[in-house]
């Protein structure tokens, strides 16, 4: 692609448009579970919880099939597919007359994957190996741009009712479809396409294509962790605010636009100069022990102020994932970054498979009056030791490349 800047700039309204859908249903999502079934915030952080788990579960059958059809197809088609069928979801949870209808609203939502498989791939295809880290940073900008406006704006309409956000999220991710529709080009050459395997394209087989690169498998392990332990905040996030601080709708927003600022500000700027300066390797080994450090301190915050200092130094573990992402597509042939990407979408649905119900039921265990023991900052400590575990299976793999 000649004009690199202009396909970046495509991609990157495409991702900020989808997360800014997603990011203003988050502060109201546990208002809505809890008139949908009259129980506690504890109580509706179980459902929130299996939503989560029926979402990720979708997604991880249906992410691989979905990046082997950009490899064979192109990228274009494939985006769009995903845009709309999360513009339905939004849609049927609009709609919801009961919790069933929120089921069906994250099948459908599951199985289109949402975009960020087809980004992520779409950004290989246009980045030079030394830009791949910083390009992959400006999804992560995207990411923390969209939930800087999206959860403010959703904490703010929630306050008018809880399903209004919902149709907000719903109008902008079709409008995300038409500016795909007619704006996004195609990113992947005819010459670069592979033909379509079902044995390939599916969750196991995916992970297993990945075996002859024992780098990335052993980045995988510790993305693995990462992953899940950030599950700690994705899953519990608005409940333990609600529960912890009494925090408002529009409060949760404010704190979520919060982290998206900081989020943008470490992976859209901050990290091209740590990256250009300390190296990729460096800049992994500094973002995870941010990481870690972050999620220890969000779970013995006892006051709600806390949580904005603390979200400073947990912002600085964004610089792992897009140097982890660097390093492992400088692995992989330019024709197989597609399955690459799904694959690691795999990986992400898998910690959400298993994340959401640890997290949430861990939350709802330790928040239940009945029990002894009072302890709403549970996830993020569990969060905080498999953070650090992350440390070192980092460091055992990325000696290799030394």
């Amino acid at each position: 692609m000649n004009n690199r800047k202009a396909a970046l700039g495509f991609i990157f309204v495409t991702v900020l448009i989808d997360i800014t859908g997603l990011g203003i249903i988050i502060p109201v999502l546990p208002k809505l579970i809890t008139e949908l079934t009259g129980g506690t915030i504890s109580e509706a952080s179980k459902w929130g919880g299996i939503l989560l788990f029926v979402y990720a579960f979708m997604q991880f059958l249906f992410a691989p099939v979905l990046g082997g059809l950009s490899d064979k197809f192109g990228r274009r088609s494939i985006l769009l597919i995903s845009l709309f069928g999360l513009g339905i979801d939004y849609l049927v949870l609009a709609f919801a007359q009961d919790l069933w209808w929120l089921f069906v609203g994250r099948l459908i939502a599951g199985i289109g994957g949402a975009s960020y498989t087809t980004a992520s791939a779409y950004i290989a295809d246009i980045s030079t190996p030394e830009k791949r880290a910083q390009n992959f940073g400006m999804i992560g900008a995207a990411f923390g741009l969209g939930f800087i406006v999206g959860p403010v704006v959703g904490g703010l309409l929630g306050e008018l009712g809880s399903r209004i956000p919902f149709f907000a999220a719903a109008g902008l991710t079709l409008l995300n479809f038409l500016y795909g529709l007619f704006v996004v080009p195609e990113s992947l050459p005819r010459e670069n396409r592979r033909p379509f395997s079902w044995k390939r394209a599916n969750p196991v087989g995916t992970l297993l294509q990945l075996k002859s690169y024992p780098v990335i498998l052993g980045l995988i392990s510790c993305l693995f962790l990462v992953y899940l332990a950030a599950h700690a905040t994705q899953s519990t996030w608005a409940y333990f605010t609600i529960e912890r601080y009494d925090w408002t709708e529009a409060q949760v927003g404010y704190s979520l636009g919060f982290v998206g600022f900081m989020i943008a500000l470490v992976q859209g700027g901050i990290i091209r100069p740590v990256v250009k300066s300390i190296g990729q390797i460096n800049a992994v080994y500094a973002g995870l022990v941010f990481n870690a450090l972050g999620l220890f301190m969000i779970a013995f915050a006892n006051q709600g102020w806390m949580i904005y200092a603390i979200m400073v130094p947990y912002a600085f573990g964004g610089l792992a994932g897009p140097s982890l992402q660097g390093i492992m597509t400088g692995q992989v042939d330019s024709s197989e970054q597609g399955e690459l990407q799904g694959g690691l979408t795999s990986l992400v649905s898998v910690t959400s498979i298993i994340g959401p119900p640890l997290m949430t039921f861990i939350f709802a265990y330790y928040t239940n009056l009945e029990n002894e023991l009072y302890l709403p900052g549970a996830p993020f400590i569990l969060g905080g030791i498999l953070a650090t575990i992350s440390i070192l299976l980092a460091y055992r793999s990325l000696s290799k490349l030394h």
